[in-house]
């Protein structure tokens, strides 16, 4: 029955009972109408629309819960799906707005998938020039200012030395730029050593203490996978160096009954009311491309700082076979 019906019939059954009250009731209107008569007719009204009103509310609560379901819908957190009930054509617009939130997803997910690759790409090739291009001039220019630095006289030849070693530094931080936008650790000996890698370079610039977790009976996973934890990691550990103001954290990788699970917490001041960033908005659309889920929230006590997790199923698509 459509929509139209079943209120027309709603307000007609009301209308129908109210009439057959006042033909069948002892009830009678005099003129001019009596103080009670007036109470009378009045209460019928109220009785009237209370019951017309709640009929609707219960017929119309599915449009409700699907307005609701409308304003909080997120694409990067997939899988929520307002429940299917109601009759008629209530319940159809529900398994509509469920199906186009499927297809929605699907091309949200092929969209950042292809851009997140594209990027992965421009990374690498960035990378590689820094490193062969920027990153052999400077080490031609350091070995151009040792030969220079040896004949030059005693007074200049402090100076060059200074050059040299601001050349140097340079040549390192170009190296250490190359390293985070295309992780060659990850690609020659796997996840595990890209991320104590990871943690190393970071502890050691920045002093953050990080304390690592690896469970040994990790299940063989996919490079998608792999690339996924590791730049969660990377964004999550590089959030709490810029923003949380914490002195230790933790970076846990353990085996679930499910899948994996990437844990990364801090003993910072915590996201707050904030709402999420670039960042963490990145993190989900990366999970997206493996089926993942990442939660991010508040770690327990006072002072808890910021826990993210990264929960990754592991099926056929995300293992990698031997």
């Amino acid at each position: 029955m459509s929509l139209f019906w079943r209120i027309f019939l709603l307000n007609a059954a009301v209308l129908f009972a109210a009439t057959a009250l006042l033909l069948l009731g002892p009830v009678t209107v005099s003129a001019p109408v009596l103080l009670t008569e007036a109470l009378i007719m009045v209460l019928g009204l109220v009785a009237m629309l209370v019951a017309n009103a709640a009929l609707l509310r219960i017929g119309l609560a599915p449009l409700q819960r699907l307005t609701r379901a409308m304003t909080t819908t997120d694409l990067l957190r997939p899988g929520r799906r307002p429940a299917v009930s109601g009759h008629g054509e209530i319940a159809g617009l529900i398994m509509t707005f469920n199906t186009m939130l499927d297809r929605l997803e699907a091309e949200r997910a092929a969209s950042s998938g292809l851009a997140l690759r594209a990027q992965e790409a421009e990374r690498r090739r960035i990378a590689q020039e820094l490193h062969d291009e920027v990153g052999q001039t400077l080490t031609a220019v350091l070995l151009e200012l040792k030969r220079v630095a040896d004949r030059a006289p005693a007074p200049l030849r402090a100076e060059l030395r200074h050059v040299q070693e601001t050349t140097r530094d340079s040549l390192d931080e170009i190296r250490r730029i190359a390293r985070r936008l295309r992780p060659g650790v990850l690609e020659e000996l796997g996840l595990v050593s890209a991320l104590k890698a990871l943690t190393n370079e970071i502890t050691t610039h920045t002093g953050l203490s990080v304390r690592l977790g690896f469970d040994a009976t990790l299940p063989p996973l996919g490079q998608d996978v792999e690339l996924v934890l590791y730049r969660v990691a990377q964004e999550g550990l590089t959030n709490i160096v810029r923003h949380a103001d914490a002195r230790r954290a933790e970076l846990a990788l353990e085996h679930t009954p499910v899948g994996v699970e990437l844990f990364l917490g801090d003993d910072g001041r915590g996201i707050g009311t904030a709402p999420e960033g670039a960042g963490i908005r990145g993190m989900r659309e990366r999970a997206l491309l493996i089926g993942a889920e990442v939660s991010v929230g508040r770690g327990p006590g006072r002072g808890g700082g910021t826990h993210i997790r990264l929960r990754v199923p592991i099926g056929d698509e995300n293992q990698r076979s031997d």
